[in-house]
């Protein structure tokens, strides 16, 4: 069984669980070794090959020799030469090139003998698999200039009607571009580099020589590149993106990290939190930073200044999830820009008065959640809705409170004027009068939106009509807005006012992934291993879960986003309810509920 959920100490301190505890019980955590960090480049078998071709491209010149040697840990393991019959003549410029005449290609194998032989010599098979069990990731093709000689491989191969292995390849005059600078080398020809790296051979034009000269030229290129942080397969993938030498250096933050799925915080010189993100699998997440994929402009500032990556790994995404929402609203780090206020969320309800009028509000009692919408993502939002509502209702908008017998000398505003407000200021509805005339508000407020949706729609359409657009998509925007807020209470009061359920799903390992929620919060989480009684880790769970009493106010007991994460999950296919100490509303969408309205798309 996986504990349940991590805890924070004050100032984000976190408090280790059995999970990752060292060993020896010292609370140290544990230190991975090398085999769980990646594939270090001295573990990679490296295929470097070479082409001679009658010339052009794939579709219209053919093989006519293939070279390769094969390296591992820097020393040559195998090579591999033969001659191509094209089946065609070669050109009498490529002979002068390459010194390969029709002569002697006449008794050379054709391209159909010569394909398997070279995958087999690669410890690959046209499946993608490497003969030896491992995947076809462990063997990289190394090329110089490898978009033409794996474009003629893979052209031949596929002829052959064959599967290609698709393995990771390295471009040696990418990597050299990204490594060797003008005032090195005039260009980075192969023959350029072999000068500079002063390679065992020099390049002639002959598959087998070239690929030999490579070899002596991914050596060097491999040499320059480790202080970048290039000592790891993993890190090789992205060798030759364009990420400044002072951030790939940094790229063994993520040596060390666990695959698993979790949160991991970028910290500064002082150990200060800079940055709170999470990860399906923590290293290679950590990783892509590193890479050309990661372009915004103040994650690469953050990234300048971070020396370290802690992690805390978790039971499940889920749990990852979660705990990078409160981590952010706990240490509010300054490069995290998503969800450091989860707790300002507004809701729009009717006042408590003898004529109540629409407000919108950061705090609403658990108790008035039954007549309220939200929570709303901003209040521009919620005004939007309150606008929307206004405009089929004649509920009144003026801000005082009023009695429920008028004032002396009370005079109406132009809305009354304007038949859009009853008047109850002046006498001119009782409360039951009122009461009535807001009916269609109430019931809007209760996530039944059908007669707002419809009278919303048809004032739209007479909009459109008479060509008024830009009134038109004023009046459609307030739609949307009202009905995000409708299906949002919908989809989350009946979670937030449940007391207790427990709900699992197969987990990717075989077992299942259990989940403790109470009140909206996620009280625990658990993996049951294959195998294992998945009962017995549910009362594991049930007995080591967060207490979380009845909040007094809505989404009182999580934020609204992590109530929304938690709704995510039990909305997947395959999730089944455990059980459930089920609340004032039922756990279930009405099927005449707002859900069922299509939202309109803004612009």
């Amino acid at each position: 069984m996986t504990p349940t959920l991590l805890d924070t100490a004050p100032g984000g301190r976190l408090v280790l669980d059995d999970a990752t505890r060292s060993a020896d019980g010292s609370g140290r955590p544990v230190q991975l070794g090398l085999d769980e960090i990646g594939t270090p480049l001295s573990e990679v078998t490296f295929v470097v090959v070479d082409l001679e071709t009658t010339g052009g491209g794939p579709g219209s010149s053919v093989i006519t020799e293939i070279g390769a040697v094969k390296v591992r840990g820097g020393e040559v393991v195998g090579e591999f030469q033969t001659l191509v019959n094209p089946a065609t003549a070669i050109p009498p410029m490529v002979t002068v090139l390459t010194g390969i005449t029709n002569a002697m290609v006449v008794t050379a194998p054709p391209i159909t003998e010569v394909i398997p032989s070279f995958l087999e010599f690669a410890g690959l098979t046209a499946g993608g698999w490497s003969t030896t069990g491992q995947g076809a990731a462990a063997t990289v093709l190394v090329a110089h200039n490898a978009g033409f000689d794996v474009g003629f491989l893979k052209h031949a191969t596929e002829r052959m009607d064959l599967v290609w292995p698709s393995p990771a390849v390295l471009d040696t005059v990418a990597l050299a571009r990204r490594l060797i600078t003008r005032d090195e080398a005039p260009n980075h020809k192969l023959a350029t580099l072999a000068g500079l790296f002063q390679t065992s051979v020099a390049p002639d034009h002959r598959a087998l020589t070239d690929a030999r000269a490579t070899v002596d030229v991914l050596h060097g290129l491999l040499a320059r590149a480790a202080p970048l942080g290039v000592t790891h397969l993993e890190d090789l993938r992205t060798a030759t993106d364009p990420v400044p030498p002072r951030r790939r250096r940094k790229a063994t933050m993520a040596d060390g990290l666990p695959e698993g799925p979790g949160v991991y915080q970028f910290l500064g010189p002082s150990q200060e939190v800079l940055y709170v993100g999470t990860a399906v699998d923590l290293r290679r997440r950590v990783r892509q930073y590193f890479t050309a994929a990661e372009k915004r402009r103040r994650i690469g500032e953050m990234l300048d200044i971070a020396v370290t990556v802690r992690p805390v790994p978790c039971a499940t995404t889920l749990e990852a999830q979660v705990r990078e929402l409160r981590l952010i609203a706990e240490l509010d780090p300054p490069y995290n820009r998503r969800s450091r206020r989860p707790q300002r969320r507004p809701w729009l309800r009717l006042t408590d008065e003898p004529f109540p009028r629409l407000s919108v509000v950061r705090r609403l009692p658990a108790a008035d959640m039954g007549e309220a919408i939200g929570p709303f993502s901003s209040r521009s939002a919620a005004t939007a809705a309150m606008e929307a509502l206004h405009e089929i209702s004649p509920v009144r908008r003026c801000s005082p409170r009023l009695p429920v017998v008028p004032r002396a000398g009370a005079s109406a505003c132009a809305l009354a004027e304007m038949q859009r407000c009853g008047a109850p200021c002046i006498g001119g509805q009782d409360r039951a009068a009122y009461a009535e005339s807001v009916s269609v508000t109430r019931r809007a407020l209760r996530a039944q939106v059908d007669h707002a949706v419809e009278a919303l729609r048809h004032k739209i359409g007479e909009l459109a009509a008479e060509q008024r657009y830009e009134e038109a998509a004023t009046q459609r925007d307030r739609l949307v807005a009202l009905l995000q807020g409708a299906r949002r209470t919908e989809r989350l009061r009946p979670i937030l006012t449940t007391t207790e359920l427990v709900a699992a799903r197969r987990h990717d390992s075989g077992g299942w992934e259990i989940v403790l929620v109470r009140h909206g919060r996620l009280a625990g989480t658990a993996v049951a291993a294959r195998g294992e009684d998945p009962m017995a880790v549910v009362q594991a769970v049930l007995a080591s879960g967060e207490v979380v009493p009845a909040p007094e106010t809505a989404c009182g007991a999580a934020p609204v986003e992590e109530t929304e994460l938690v709704a995510t999950w039990l909305e997947q296919p395959g999730v089944r309810l455990v059980s459930l100490a089920e609340g004032p509303v039922p756990l279930a969408c009405p099927v005449r509920g707002a859900a069922r309205h299509r939202v309109p798309t803004t612009r």
